[in-house]
């Protein structure tokens, strides 16, 4: 089923399903575009005088109820134990997830409390007017650094999948072509040094898998920052999320052209982060010093997604110049995504001429 189906469907069927079981009579409701590779059918809810809603509708038998389950009730104990999220709306039954079956065909919604503020994107990169940007990359980290440090606290009641249960050998070469031998090594190569890895309390848990600037919103009057968007979330290590977060760093400085200044910048911006995350949570250095290992985490993550959607959508693999860019950064080992190396190009940034498969 598509998400065009699925849209369909609501409008002709279970919108007035929906309505009864959230109290959304009144709310005007727009679909919010999907992105590429989007698993969800989402809408925007509103009514004059009272808070917007988020309403999501899960479709593909890639989360199991229980694994959504999981994650409304991740992030309902975020919520109540002071994290900056986005709280999920229980339905007038009490449920934090709502199973609806349609001609044999079973959705999962779930309504959330709309984030305050706005995307860095809608408020075109430009941060609190007389701010300086450092109170943002200090806030990023001790918003992230709260949230590791609620996980670490966190007993679940239905649990997530694990990193590892997803990324494995078997599922990296089921998934990659076999016309990228050398890519399906450094994979296989990288799994076993993750899997050799300490899984402790302090270092893994419920992580939210994909931490920037496109999923979370900023009160431009205060700086806060909400977070949502777990759909991706699992048990991880928590250097994932900061990895991620490094790489967030990168757009502030891509059109620098020295290498150095590019470094020296990502340095600095990232020992700000570190300040805020660890205002909230301990962190030790010698994790920190995996930070090289889990960016090239982050660009397997990427690689995986995208091969992921070409199959998903039923489409031939092919690799453009951002996936070819990434494969090339792994099966040459280059560090911190090619950012501070030759490959690293002004004019077509973290990209690379196109491969066939």
């Amino acid at each position: 089923m598509t998400n065009n189906e699925v849209v369909k469907i609501f409008d002709a069927y279970l919108f007035p399903l929906v309505s009864e079981l959230y109290e959304l009579e009144g709310y005007e409701t727009w679909l919010i575009k999907a992105h590429t590779g989007g698993r969800n059918v989402v809408y925007n809810c509103e009514k004059v005088g009272a808070d917007a809603k988020i309403l999501r509708i899960a479709f593909l038998n890639d989360r199991s109820r229980e694994e959504l389950l999981g994650e409304a009730e991740y992030i309902r104990y975020l919520f109540e134990h002071g994290g900056s999220v986005s709280d999920v709306v229980s339905s007038k039954k009490g449920n934090l997830l709502e199973e609806i079956t349609h001609n044999n065909y079973t959705f999962f919604v779930c309504l959330f409390e709309k984030a305050k503020g706005k995307k860095l994107v809608d408020n075109h990169y430009r941060y609190r007017e007389g701010v300086p940007i450092t109170e943002y990359y200090y806030n990023c980290g001790k918003v992230l650094g709260k949230m590791h440090q609620l996980s670490k606290e966190y007993t679940p009641v239905h649990r997530r999948y694990s990193f590892l249960d997803k990324y494995n050998v078997e599922f990296i070469n089921k998934l990659i072509p076999d016309s990228l031998p050398l890519l399906k090594e450094k994979l296989v190569e990288l799994l076993k040094t993750l899997e050799g890895l300490e899984r402790n309390h302090t270092s893994f848990g419920m992580i939210h898998f994909d931490y920037n600037d496109g999923n979370y919103m900023i009160d431009f009057d205060t700086g806060q920052i909400t977070v949502y968007d777990f759909d991706n979330s699992c048990f991880g290590w928590y250097m994932y999320d900061l990895a991620d977060l490094w790489r967030s760093g990168v757009g502030w400085i891509a059109a620098e052209p020295d290498a150095g200044k590019r470094k020296k910048f990502m340095d600095d911006y990232f020992t700000t982060v570190l300040e805020g995350y660890r205002s909230e949570t301990r962190i030790e250095d010698s994790i920190l010093e995996k930070l090289p290992l889990f960016i090239k985490v982050t660009l397997m993550e990427q690689i995986v997604d995208e091969f992921e959607c070409m199959r998903n959508q039923g489409e031939e693999p092919e690799c453009d110049e951002e996936l070819s860019y990434c494969i090339k950064c792994l099966e040459d080992d280059i560090p911190f995504v090619g950012f501070f190396h030759e490959i690293y190009s002004l004019e077509e940034p973290f990209q690379y001429e196109e491969r066939d498969i």
